[in-house]
C-alpha cells in the first residue's frame, strides 16, 4: 500500500476582507499517497489554490492540520522541516513572474543544487543542469544553459519552472494552474512531461486547474476533485467521476464540455444552472452552497444542512443529500 504522503485534517483557510472574515477554503479532509495524481478543479474563487499553497507551505491553515508523512507540517523543525521544504515543491502559474530575469538559465538551476549540496564542483553541477533539462524536453541542453528568461518562449520557461523544482529531488509537485498560459499544443506536451516523471521519478502531482477537460486528460489513471466555493463537493477515480459523475455541479461543468466530434458536441445535453451568479464568499449561501444554482434542488434539506462528503456509488465521495438519499 502507498506511503500517505499529504494528509489534509478539516483544513480551513479565513482571511479578512472589508472587515469581514471569508473562509476561502472551508473544512477539507484529504489524502494523497506517495506516487498519486491528483486535478482540483473548479471556479475562479473556489479555493482549489489556496489548497495548493497551504500544501506547499506557502500559506498557513487557519484551523486543522496538513500532515506530510504524517506528521503535522506546523510543528515540523530540523531535518523534518527540510525534509518537507525539499519534498513538496510548487510550479507558479506564471513563468514570466516566477523567474529571475537576472539570472541565466544555469544559474537558476545550479543555486539550489549547490546550495543544498545535491553536487559538488562546477563540473558535477553542469552535468546535473544539462540532465535536469533533458529531462524536461529543453534539448539540446547547452542550448539554453546560458540564456536568459526573456530569451525562451512560454513553454521552455514553464519548463525551466519544473527543471528547478526537481533540482532538490521532490516528492510531490503541486502545478498550480501551469499550463494555462501556454498553447494548446504545449499544455499536451507539457502534461505528458509531468506524467512521464510520475512513471520515472515517482513525483506524485497535485494540478490545480479550472478547465475539467484538461483535468480529464492528465488524471485519467489518478483521481479529480471538484471544489466549489471552498468545499470539496466530489472526489474520485477519475474515470469514475468523469463517466458517472454524480453531484450536480460535476455533471454541469462535464456538460459544458466540447467534445472531439463537432456533431456530438452539437447534440449534447447541456444542464442548466438555476442561476449563473456565482454567491459571493462575504454572503454564503446556508447549507449546501451551491443550492441557489443546484438544477436538482430540493428544498429545505439542501437550503438548511450542510452535505457531508461521504462514499457513494462508483467508489467517489459526494457532498449531496439527493445523491445519498437515492442510495438509502
Amino acid at each position: 500500500m502507498p506511503e500517505q504522503l499529504i494528509t489534509l485534517e478539516h483544513v480551513t483557510r479565513t482571511f479578512m476582507v472589508k472587515g469581514q472574515t471569508i473562509k476561502a477554503v472551508n473544512d477539507i479532509n484529504l489524502t494523497i499517497p506517495a506516487g498519486d495524481v491528483l486535478c482540483l478543479v473548479g471556479e475562479s474563487g473556489c479555493g482549489k489554490t489556496t489548497t495548493g499553497k497551504m500544501i506547499a507551505g506557502l500559506l498557513p491553515t487557519s484551523s486543522g492540520r496538513i500532515l506530510y508523512r504524517g506528521k503535522d507540517i506546523a510543528t515540523l523543525s530540523g531535518r523534518e522541516r527540510k525534509d518537507y521544504r525539499l519534498g513538496v515543491q510548487m510550479v507558479h502559474q506564471d513563468p514570466y513572474a516566477s523567474l529571475n530575469p537576472t539570472q541565466t538559465i544555469y544559474d537558476m538551476l545550479a543555486a539550489p543544487l549547490q546550495h543544498h549540496r545535491f553536487t559538488r564542483g562546477e563540473a558535477e553541477t553542469r552535468r546535473r543542469v544539462r540532465d535536469l533539462l533533458e529531462i524536461v524536453d529543453l534539448t539540446p541542453p547547452d542550448d539554453f544553459l546560458e540564456k536568459y528568461p526573456h530569451q525562451l518562449s512560454g513553454g521552455q520557461r514553464q519548463r525551466v519552472s519544473v527543471a528547478r523544482a526537481l533540482t532538490v529531488q521532490p516528492k510531490f509537485i503541486v502545478a498550480d494552474e501551469a499550463v494555462s498560459m501556454v498553447d494548446v499544443s504545449i499544455r499536451i506536451s507539457l502534461l505528458n512531461m509531468f506524467t512521464r516523471l510520475k512513471q520515472e521519478m515517482g513525483v506524485g502531482v497535485l494540478l490545480i486547474t479550472h478547465d475539467l477537460a484538461l483535468a480529464k486528460y492528465f488524471a485519467w489513471e489518478g483521481r479529480i476533485g471538484v471544489m466549489y466555493l471552498g468545499r470539496l463537493m466530489e472526489i474520485g477515480p477519475a474515470r469514475e467521476v468523469v463517466e458517472h459523475a454524480q453531484h450536480p455541479y460535476t455533471q454541469v461543468l462535464l456538460s459544458a464540455i466540447p467534445e472531439a466530434d463537432p456533431e456530438a458536441t452539437r447534440t449534447k445535453k447541456h444542464i442548466e444552472l438555476r442561476s449563473t451568479d456565482m454567491p459571493s464568499l462575504l454572503h454564503l449561501p446556508s447549507g449546501c452552497t451551491f443550492h441557489p444554482r443546484c438544477p436538482v434542488f430540493a428544498g429545505e434539506v439542501c437550503e438548511r444542512i450542510v452535505p457531508p462528503l461521504e462514499k457513494a456509488n462508483w467508489g467517489s465521495d459526494v457532498a449531496c443529500h439527493l445523491v445519498h438519499a437515492h442510495e438509502s
